[in-house]
This record gives structure tokens, C-alpha cells and sequence, in this order.
């Protein structure tokens, strides 16, 4: 697979210790920015990558997802300014469905020997034996899980992870849309440079259910 990861994030110094939290951000929002940097700091990474979903596979065409070049304008500007936060859209030029292993796959390419942390909520982990290719996930990079202080950890058996603890933010990426569609505030619920970029796109606009009807939520693979 010919891709440069690299696109989109700073090349000068290669860094050691890289987290990646990939997502479809429709739209993004301040947990996902508490999440990143809640881990970036408590295990002393030297960047998070906000990986931008092309086409996750395990989403329904039923829910919908908003075009990738929508969503990646939204997140490289809800990162601007955040130290150790950077956007990249390789999953969105590589194309065809998304699958983490095969980033990571890529990341070890272009990064050799840098530590990888792919970074994930608690719902999420639970189904990590979902993924494609789950068995190979641990091989490639430490999986971290994030959730509110004091939470039970779920994983699937077999599957070893590391937990870092951070404040649960209640934001829900379909209620951000819902609320867009309505004409509601979403401020203070998103990054002010991505509701500039759904106010200029006209995101949302007119959507009775808040969704786009051509992909998916914010699933992972």
C-alpha cells in the first residue's frame, strides 16, 4: 500500500512516542480534544494524531456520515493551536474501507521504531475483537483505553490494553448534529474554529435526523 502517513503532520523531527485517535469526527468535539490530550500527557507522547476515517467499514449506510473532505476541514480546524495535537488524512487519500491495523501497518513503515499508541473509549474497546485483523493489533502498538476515573474496564478476552483515566464528557456526536440540523448552539460542545467551518459548509443544514445518509456514526474498526 503506497501512502504517506506523513501527510499532514510535521515532518522535521520524526517522533518517538506516537498516539493515534482515529475516528470519523462528524463533527469533532471537546471530548475527543480531552481525549487526546489526556493521554498525550499521562503517558508522555510526543504528538496525537487525529486520524480522519475514509471509509469505516463497520458503519451503516443507514446512519450516514458527513463527505471526508467535510470532516477533515473540521478537524484540522478544531486542532489548530492545540499543542501536540496534528491531523492527519491518510485514511481518507489511501481510500477503500478503513482499517486500523493496516495505518498502523503504515505508521511502522514510515516511523521505524516509534512506539505507537492507538487510543480508543471504553464502548469502543469492547468490541475490539470486531476489528479487522484484531490479533495483529498487539503487535503493532500499545492499545490505550480512556475512561472516567474509577470505571470498570471491559475488553475482550485476549486483547491487553492500557488505561488512562480522563473526565467522561457526555458529548454525543449525533445530538451535535441533531442540534446543527435544529439551529441550536453548538457552542462550547465544539472546537469554535469547527463550528466556523459547519457554519461556512453549511453542514447539518437541513438534515431532519442530523445525518448526511452517505456512511456512517463514529464507529471504529
Amino acid at each position: 500500500m503506497a501512502t504517506d502517513l506523513g501527510h499532514g503532520c510535521n515532518q522535521a523531527s520524526p517522533p518517538a512516542r506516537i498516539g493515534i485517535l482515529g475516528g470519523t469526527f462528524d463533527p469533532p468535539h471537546i471530548g475527543h480534544l480531552v481525549m487526546a490530550t489526556s493521554v498525550r500527557e499521562a503517558l508522555g507522547l510526543d504528538v496525537v494524531i487525529l486520524m480522519v476515517a475514509g471509509d469505516p467499514w463497520q458503519k451503516t449506510a443507514a446512519e450516514g456520515v458527513s463527505p471526508a473532505s467535510d470532516r477533515l476541514a473540521m478537524t484540522q480546524a478544531a486542532a489548530q493551536g492545540v499543542e501536540g495535537l496534528e491531523v492527519s488524512d491518510a485514511e481518507v487519500r489511501r481510500g477503500g474501507p478503513t482499517y486500523t491495523v493496516e495505518t498502523l501497518e503504515a505508521l511502522s513503515r514510515q516511523h521505524p521504531g516509534a512506539e505507537l499508541f492507538w487510543i480508543l473509549g471504553a464502548d469502543a474497546a469492547r468490541g475490539l475483537d470486531t476489528w479487522h485483523r484484531h490479533e495483529d493489533l498487539m503487535s503493532l502498538c500499545t492499545i490505550v483505553v480512556v475512561d472516567r476515573p474509577g470505571a470498570l474496564m471491559e475488553v475482550p478476552e485476549g486483547i491487553h490494553v492500557s488505561f488512562v483515566e480522563s473526565p467522561r464528557l457526555e458529548v454525543s456526536s449525533t445530538e451535535l448534529r441533531a442540534r446543527a440540523a435544529a439551529g441550536r448552539s453548538l457552542d462550547f460542545l465544539v472546537p469554535p474554529g469547527a463550528i466556523s467551518v459547519i457554519r461556512q459548509r453549511g453542514l447539518y443544514a437541513g438534515d431532519d435526523d442530523g445525518h448526511r445518509r452517505r456512511g456512517a456514526s463514529d464507529a471504529r474498526r
